[in-house]
């Protein structure tokens, strides 16, 4: 559908390599629209790419332009939870610094964190998630990055895209804002949306319509609300995720689920006339459930098993929730204790040996 008002040039994207192109069915190696046979017309949606995908049993059902780049605006802070909320503790306290919020618009998305503030990782992702914060996707980013920081972060995205087999995403930046060389595919969306809505905690989180991030000394408490308006509106839903750049224009990720079926949508590049992106999104939700259960156009590759050297990452001089006790046996302590067992044998030892010189003097 063509939007009322022309969108603004899309800048180029890297070309889709044809083997990456047909990752998940030769059907998806296209930049055309991909629907089973016999199925009903997809709706029209100014989206620039799109797929349905049903979550439990892998299938797509039907796509646009599966595999091409695209910008992804905010929907990319799904690939910074995916990466980082198995390595982050939720207990543990962390401070805001400067640096995490020097590089940011006052006039894009924010939790509300300042600078000194102290703050619960669980709080960050309710801000991350329900408010979009550009400022908690930071601070996460800055966290789970260890010693590398921010840029640490990122990287561990971009690790995880290769790991869910992602290969067409790459991050710039932690919270989606432009980057240089940062690009998405609705496909990669979709594995990236079936990894965190596996996850408990992140469903949790991504279905919270209001929260209250508490009070800290020296921190003042506030409440932050939900801006997905699915939650509620569109029956089944288990949230969403918005995102909008000038470049990206309208991104949106969104997980239903309806008599056993939980079909999740991803689109970018829409435009907010007519539809927007939550309309778009109920429209091609609507087709999706409609399709039979065995209709399919390819299917969601399954990841690389994770690995991980340290699962949880701490952060210096940081209150650590579930920090574990220090181990009571140290190198100096082995050495201590290796010395008095080869003393303790010695002195056992020293009367038979005593005995047996004895002896052998005897016999010669």
């Amino acid at each position: 559908m063509k939007p009322p008002v022309p969108p603004p040039a899309i800048p180029s994207s890297p070309p889709v390599d044809p083997a990456q192109g047909a990752v998940g069915g030769q059907a998806l190696a296209t930049s055309g629209l991909a629907i089973p046979a016999d199925a009903p017309m997809a709706p029209a949606v100014t989206a620039t790419s799109w797929l349905v995908a049903d979550l439990t049993s892998g299938e797509v059902l039907g796509g646009c332009g599966s595999h091409e780049h695209r910008t992804p605006a905010s929907v990319q802070k799904l690939l910074l939870a995916a990466a980082l909320m198995p390595r982050l503790d939720p207990a543990q306290v962390v401070e805001v610094t400067r640096a995490d919020l020097h590089d940011l618009d006052p006039a894009s998305s924010l939790m509300g964190v300042a600078e000194g503030g102290r703050y619960s990782i669980e709080s960050l992702w309710l801000g991350l998630l329900l408010r979009s914060g550009n400022d908690a996707a930071n601070v996460l980013a800055r966290v789970g990055g260890g010693n590398a920081g921010r840029q640490g972060g990122v990287q561990a995205m971009n690790d995880e895209a290769r790991r869910l087999r992602a290969n067409q995403t790459h991050a710039a930046t932690p919270s989606g804002l432009d980057g240089p060389g940062q690009y998405t595919s609705a496909y990669d969306l979709a594995l990236i949306a079936r990894a965190t809505f596996a996850r408990e905690d992140f469903r949790r989180y991504i279905a919270t319509r209001v929260a209250q991030i508490p009070a800290r000394p020296g921190t003042p408490g506030f409440e932050i609300t939900h801006d997905n308006t699915l939650l509620g509106i569109y029956p089944g839903t288990l949230g969403g995720k918005t995102g909008f750049t000038d470049l990206a224009r309208q991104t949106y990720v969104g997980v239903a689920e309806r008599n056993g079926r939980r079909l999740a949508v991803t689109l970018l590049g829409a435009e907010t006339a007519p539809l927007g992106s939550f309309g778009e999104a109920a429209a091609l939700l609507n087709w999706g459930f409609a399709l039979p259960p065995d209709a399919s156009v390819g299917r969601l590759v399954a990841p690389e098993e994770k690995k991980y050297d340290r699962p949880v990452v701490p952060v210096k001089g940081e209150p650590h929730g579930r920090a574990e006790e220090p181990s009571s046996f140290s190198l100096p302590t082995g050495l201590g204790l290796g010395a008095a067992l080869v003393l303790a044998v010695l002195i056992l030892a020293a009367p038979w040996w005593r005995t047996g010189a004895r002896r052998r003097a005897r016999q010669r």
